[in-house]
């Protein structure tokens, strides 16, 4: 099933300009550009997907062929990376409309809330207003995602899926209690670090190395090479996690009492970002949502092993409301 997934369902790969940055979409399906497809079965719906950190779009890449797959083909399925978190090869063409408003610069777009202004700027750029959403989250994607429902209440979200969602007190759950002084208070010495070890290593050696890192993760190299290794990809994903720490820390109930209907929430039990105990306190909280603990031991970096495992429980969980917008005139 996994090599069938690899070899037969291709993505398209687009690097364009937004909110300044140039940001890398893979783009699952044969549809590509939501405005100008003339075509008869010119998709509905979208299920956009908002990475973790770092924002490799490329880490998602088989989660996202599962997913298509797991829909029976029927809607696109595109993720987006986190700006600042991807460059483009310098061979590839970065696209961006002339008038398009998302060109213009977003203040502090490598922190937490540029992240969200940044996808923000996609959705209204990029898809169409009357095309419907499905948002899916992981770890700092569900924060991301739950802001998007705060901030543009006028997109057409009918459902946001949150896995493993890192959207409260992180800098007190156990991952947390490390990562704190390293993101805050040492970070200058990591981008340091990481300046001085790979800044001089030639582009052979980085590519072999990647190689060897994706071949062990049994992921392809075809949309993610240097940029692992790239010291200003690094530094700004450490920049993300600092904010993430600091800002990351009272659980925004209002959003969910307001959104709880379109929300589901899937925790891990070996989840050292949200422990069992956030799931305890979510559910205790909003008794009538619906908020899942998983049952099949899966990890929070879910995308690297356990995809399709992952990707068969979203489709299912997505099959009523897939059903009734292809029902839909």
């Amino acid at each position: 099933m996994d090599s069938e997934i690899k070899e037969e369902i291709p993505l398209h790969e687009e690097y364009i300009l937004c909110g300044g940055v140039e940001t890398q979409v893979l783009k699952c399906g044969p549809w590509t550009d939501l405005f100008n497809d003339e075509s008869a079965h010119k998709p509905k719906l979208l299920i956009f997907v908002i990475t973790g950190n770092p924002g490799f779009s490329a880490f998602y890449a088989p989660f996202v062929k599962a997913l298509y797959s797991s829909i029976n083909r029927r809607f696109p399925v595109w993720v987006i990376s986190h700006a600042g978190h991807v460059l483009a090869p310098k061979d590839k063409k970065i696209l961006a409309a002339s008038d398009d408003p998302n060109a213009q610069e977003i203040e502090d777009i490598y922190g937490l809330r540029g992240q969200v202004e940044h996808k923000l700027a996609f959705l209204r750029t990029h898809v169409p207003k009357e095309t419907k959403l499905v948002l899916i989250g992981h770890s700092v994607g569900c924060y991301i995602s739950l802001q998007i429902l705060k901030h543009a209440p006028e997109l057409p979200i009918i459902r946001s899926i949150l896995l493993f969602p890192t959207i409260e007190r992180m800098s007190e759950s156990p991952n947390g209690r490390i990562a704190t002084p390293l993101l805050c208070w040492l970070r200058y010495a990591l981008y340091a670090s990481s300046y001085l070890l790979l800044k001089p290593c030639p582009e052979t050696v980085k590519s072999w190395f990647v190689r060897m890192i994706l071949q062990r993760m049994n992921l392809r190299g075809e949309f993610l090479v240097q940029n692992v290794l790239e010291p200003f990809c690094i530094a700004n994903a450490l920049y993300l996690g600092g904010q993430e720490m600091m800002d990351v820390v009272k659980r925004d109930d209002e959003i969910i009492k307001e959104h709880l209907s379109k929300l589901i929430f899937y925790y891990g039990t070996r989840d050292s970002w949200c422990p069992v105990e956030y799931y305890e306190d979510m559910k205790n909280s909003f008794p009538d949502g619906d908020i899942r603990l998983c049952e099949k031991n899966l990890p929070h970096a879910f995308v690297l092993h356990s995809y399709q495992e992952m990707a068969g429980m979203v489709a299912d969980w997505l099959k009523d409301d897939l059903s009734k917008v292809e029902m839909t005139t």
